[in-house]
Formats: C-alpha cells, sequence, structure tokens
C-alpha cells in the first residue's frame, strides 16, 4: 500500500477485485464505510433515549426535526411523514458521503499497479483504495433511478391512477365545443412535452450531483499535483477543502429538495385543501 496519487482523477470508480459478473470499487467501499458510521451513530443515539438527552442524541434529533420542517414545508405535513423515511435518509447519505469524500488519504492512499515481472502496469500506475462515493456515476443514478420508481408509486397512491393521467395530458380548465377540442389537443402535445420531461429527471439527477462532486474532487488533485514538495501539498488545498464542504452541504440539498419538488408537483392537487385548511 502507498500513499500517491493519480496524474487525475479517473472519470469512473476502479474496481478493487471481482467476483463473476460483480465488480467491487473504491467507491462501492467507500459508500460502505459511510453507512456503517451513519448506522453505529444512529444506534448509539438511540440506545438509552432519555428525556435529557445526550450530546450525540441531541444532535441527531436536532438533524432529523429540522430535516422533516423543511421537508414538510416543501410536501405538506401528511406527504412528508409517509416519505420522509426516503427523504432523510437520501440528504444524510450524499451529505456525509461528500464529506467524507474530502477525508485525507481518500484518493491518495492505495495500491501501485505492477506486472507480474514487477514492471509498471500500462495506463493508469495507481489504484486508491477510496474513492468519494458521490463521484461515481453508478452510485448517483442508483439513487435517481429508486426516486423515479418510488415517484410513480407515490404519486398513483397518493392521488389515483386516473388522476395521475389526467394531471398530464387533461385540459386544466372549463372548456365548450371546439374549444375543448383545440384544447384536448394542446394539452395531450403538451402532456407528451411533460411525459418527456418526466423521463428526463433522473437522468439530469444523477449527472448532476456526479458532475459536481466529481468536478471539486478533480480540483483538489489537480491542485495538490501541481504542488512539487509533498509536504505542502495539503496546504495548497485547504482553502478549496472549505469550499467544497459548502458544495456537499449544497448538492445534498439540491438533490433532496428536486425529488420532493418533483413528488410535490404531481400531488399537488391532492394536498391543497391540506394546506387551504
Amino acid at each position: 500500500m502507498a500513499a500517491e496519487g493519480h496524474d487525475h482523477l479517473p472519470a469512473s470508480a476502479e474496481v478493487l477485485f471481482e467476483l463473476g459478473w460483480f465488480k467491487f470499487t473504491n467507491s462501492t467501499l467507500m459508500m460502505l464505510i459511510v453507512a456503517v458510521f451513519l448506522i453505529v451513530v444512529a444506534q448509539l443515539a438511540t440506545k438509552k433515549v432519555t428525556l435529557v438527552p445526550s450530546r450525540l442524541q441531541n444532535a441527531v434529533e436536532w438533524i432529523l426535526e429540522s430535516l422533516i420542517d423543511f421537508m414538510s414545508g416543501v410536501l405538506g405535513e401528511s406527504l412528508a411523514k409517509r416519505t420522509f423515511w426516503f427523504f432523510g435518509t437520501l440528504f444524510i447519505m450524499i451529505l456525509f458521503s461528500n464529506w467524507m469524500g474530502l477525508i485525507p488519504g481518500v484518493g491518495t492512499i492505495g495500491f501501485s499497479n505492477v506486472t507480474p515481472d514487477g514492471n509498471p502496469y500500462p495506463g493508469d500506475t495507481f489504484t486508491p483504495l477510496l474513492r468519494g462515493a458521490n463521484a461515481d456515476l453508478n452510485m448517483t443514478s442508483a439513487m435517481a433511478i429508486a426516486f423515479a420508481l418510488l415517484w410513480f408509486y407515490w404519486a398513483i397512491t397518493e392521488t389515483s391512477v386516473k388522476e395521475f393521467f389526467a394531471h398530464i395530458f387533461a385540459p386544466k380548465g372549463k372548456f365548450q365545443g371546439v374549444m375543448l377540442v383545440g384544447m384536448i389537443v394542446v394539452f395531450l402535445f403538451v402532456g407528451l412535452i411533460e411525459v418527456a420531461s418526466i423521463a428526463f429527471r433522473p437522468v439530469a439527477l444523477m449527472f448532476r450531483l456526479y458532475g459536481n462532486i466529481y468536478a471539486g474532487e478533480n480540483m483538489l488533485e489537480s491542485i495538490m499535483n501541481i504542488v512539487p514538495i509533498d509536504a505542502l501539498k495539503w496546504l495548497a488545498a485547504l482553502p478549496f477543502y472549505f469550499l467544497e464542504l459548502l458544495v456537499g452541504l449544497i448538492q445534498a440539498l439540491v438533490f433532496t429538495l428536486l425529488c420532493a419538488v418533483f413528488l410535490r408537483l404531481i400531488c399537488e392537487h391532492e394536498h391543497d385543501d391540506e394546506h387551504a385548511h
């Protein structure tokens, strides 16, 4: 194992080992570490729940209460409570994946690639043990596709199949005669555009998150490679680390908020009465 680095950050995650068709990458390992960390924190925070909470319990409760209040403002209280298990997990996973990808050693500690005779391996001669989880398009696409499937389920169960398609294709307003026929044609065309928009939403979500996180990590690695003295590499990148901490928070918030807004738009008629009261 060595502490080195790429000349540049590859666009895709590197494979650590393969089991048949399954490829275990350094970004997969990073996500497992993040998941274990969050599970351990949650278990410790809820192991002895008391009226006078510990600092850890208080911090976890504050995060969850802030998130549920925020989601209630976007989705409405009823829908927010129903979907919080997903949106809360989504935000926390993205946030801590982004932040833990900035820990020193991620992307710089790994293995030198050599051929069986000891010569440098052709191509990239270094494979890092860890890589930022969201700097892998496989991870961001998995979250976006999971949301797309849940979006259909929630949209139909919160309204109905009829209301779901009416929201997309039915004319909005009261029309009669020739005007009604014209509006049916217009809204059918608009509905087809909406279907295309719905189909591209997960694509936009996955590439937005991946692009921002990959670009940030690539920038940090490039800055460190510019500095010729190893002991000063971290110092050159330090100001940008604080910037990336903010970017990690913003990207987690944007991804979650866009998902919530997309769901709210399809369910808005169902919940208008709730807000009116």
